[in-house]
């Protein structure tokens, strides 16, 4: 419910009500101010409301601007992680959501440059207009301003022949607004689910556009082409007082508003909003390169089944937490490209391990490159909160979609160290785990996990510790007529494990319903790395089968974020 969502994010709740209530403030108030400020009156008689609607937005996408880098310092948050390890995990756990605002901030830099680009033409336009009037209207006068001298134009079109086009694309606010436009499209475009699992250098490369969105930026307002009054000439010759007379003037002019009008560039001040993120940011970039020189041991290369790789590895200094990634990067395949994998080792164990399936270029290469030598590895990390809430529960079920079902390796791994050690810390008594799966061919190494640990749990007398059920929700009529010839065989056919294999979805509410009944007393954590989708569902079924009577089952949910 929208309750237990605002008591569990109340961090993040507070942070997107702070951003979005900013953004408010800096759009209404800037677009107040450029709407009624006598300094932009006879810019206004030209532009109308359009000006209002390019400076309004522009704020907002300096501030923005500020804040895109931020999220994806990644050693920044892993700083405030370590300093806030007092708080409570709840709140660290929200520095976990830091993609989420990243790409929140992201959008909302789409729409503002939508805004400030359609503003923008419409302000080209009508500077046209006004060039090209010969009606002697306030506009028209205002536009032959720049034949009085140099400090004196208000319209940057000085000829009937400057097209919208040609300012466009040869002045310095438009080059640098058409460029940073394309980098803003090519990097949202290129940063879609699909692309980043399946075409990962794609969004890696594309992303790096993001220097030139920020040279672009800086270099955007230089030019000063929207002007406004000057304070001196303000005093000198006030609009309010003068304006009546610069339509309407003699030869022979005697009072105080004879004098033109003077006006003066609004100074370029994006740089002041984003130099700070920047040089934070800069340092993020040297801390990653002096992290990823230390040295990295590969100890043990195993080729899975389905072309799947897994490294074994050891860092001087590495210590990692379940649930937690890195980043890996092989400077033989290519010396800018990290890619971000979920460790797949316990805590408890001597190396850390990944395992990586074919998923784009970099992979197989990287793939085909271990089975030929042992090339040099770079890492940097671990990053990410640990998943520590799953040795919270007496009763934990986990669920695995597609693959959402690596961190559970390390998760399962550790639980049962944990187990065997009698650790203090772990009060969890029994596990249901659930891996929901299209095939099993590139998770066939986690088949093998399974089995060890269900042999490992037979021989120490352990085996009702854990309970999983494989469901294959992508399967075609071979499999069907293997699994019909051999359905007595105590092993499952498709994954040679003992448990059955299931075809088709889980039906959640018997699920739920036959661990209520088990466990009538007990708090179950249940647990979900997969689609948005499952969540809703696994939700809705969290909250229908927990009792009311605070003395009996409750099932609390907990998706987290790989």
């Amino acid at each position: 419910t929208m309750g237990n969502w605002l008591v569990n994010h109340w961090f993040s709740a507070a942070v997107l009500a702070a951003w979005l209530g900013i953004n408010i403030f800096l759009f209404t108030y800037y677009f107040l101010f450029f709407d009624r400020d006598e300094q932009y009156f006879y810019t206004r008689a030209i532009l109308g409301s359009a000006l209002a609607w390019a400076r309004a937005s522009a704020k907002c996408l300096n501030f923005n601007s500020m804040l895109i880098l931020l999220p994806v310092c990644r050693n920044l948050l892993s700083f405030l992680r370590g300093t806030c390890s007092c708080c409570r995990r709840t709140l660290r756990k929200q520095l976990d959501h830091n993609l989420t605002f990243h790409k929140l901030v992201a959008y909302a830099l789409a729409l503002l440059t939508a805004v400030h680009t359609i503003a923008h033409l419409f302000n080209l336009e009508r500077y046209n207009q006004s060039q090209q009037a010969t009606d002697g209207s306030l506009p028209a006068v205002l536009s032959k301003m720049h034949l009085q001298g140099s400090n004196k134009w208000l319209n940057p079109i000085h000829s009937n022949e400057t097209t919208v086009e040609y300012v466009a694309f040869t002045t310095i606010p438009g080059l640098t607004g058409v460029i940073i436009t394309l980098a803003l499209i090519l990097m949202v475009t290129s940063s879609t689910e699909f692309i980043r699992r399946n075409y990962f250098e794609v969004f890696w490369y594309t992303h790096h556009l993001f220097l030139i969105y920020f040279t672009g930026l800086v270099i955007h307002g230089i030019a000063g082409l929207v002007r406004g009054q000057t304070e001196q000439s303000m005093a000198e010759v006030h609009p309010h007082r003068c304006a009546q007379y610069l339509t309407e003037r003699d030869q022979n002019c005697t009072h105080d508003c004879c004098k033109e009008p003077e006006f003066g560039s609004i100074p370029a001040e994006s740089w002041k909003w984003v130099l700070a993120p920047i040089i934070l940011y800069i340092f993020e970039r040297v801390l990653r390169v002096w992290r990823a020189r230390q040295k990295v041991v590969v100890k043990k290369v195993v080729m899975h089944p389905a072309r799947v790789l897994e490294l074994q590895m050891q860092k001087k200094g590495f210590r990692m937490e379940v649930g937690q990634y890195i980043f890996v990067n092989c400077p033989a395949i290519s010396l800018l490209e990290w890619h971000p994998f979920t460790l797949t080792s316990a805590p408890e164990e001597d190396f850390f391990s990944i395992h990586i399936r074919v998923a784009g270029d970099w992979t197989e290469r990287l793939i085909d490159t271990f089975q030929l030598e042992t090339p040099r590895i770079e890492v940097d990390g671990p990053f990410g909160t640990a998943s520590e809430d799953v040795f919270q529960y007496e009763v934990a079920m986990l669920v695995g979609a597609g693959i959402g079902v690596t961190p559970f390796a390390s998760i399962l791994k550790s639980i049962w160290y944990k187990f065997q050690q009698s650790d203090q810390t772990l009060k969890t008594k029994k596990i249901y785990f659930y891996w929901l799966c299209r095939d099993t061919g590139a998770f066939a190494w986690f088949n093998d996990l399974l089995a060890s640990l269900e042999q490992k749990m037979a021989e120490s007398g352990k085996a009702d510790f854990l309970t999983y059920r494989l469901f294959l929700t992508g399967w075609d009529t071979s499999i069907a007529n293997n699994v019909a010839l051999r359905f007595d065989t105590p092993t499952d056919t498709v994954t040679g494990l003992r448990q059955k294999t299931i075809f088709g979805r889980p039906m959640w509410n018997m699920e739920f319903a036959a661990v209520a009944a088990a466990h009538p007393r007990s708090v179950v954590g249940v647990f979900l790395c997969g689609p948005a989708a499952l969540a809703k569902s696994l939700q809705k079924s969290c909250h229908q089968h927990s009792s009311l009577d605070p003395r009996k089952v409750k099932f609390y949910f907990n998706k987290e974020n790989f």
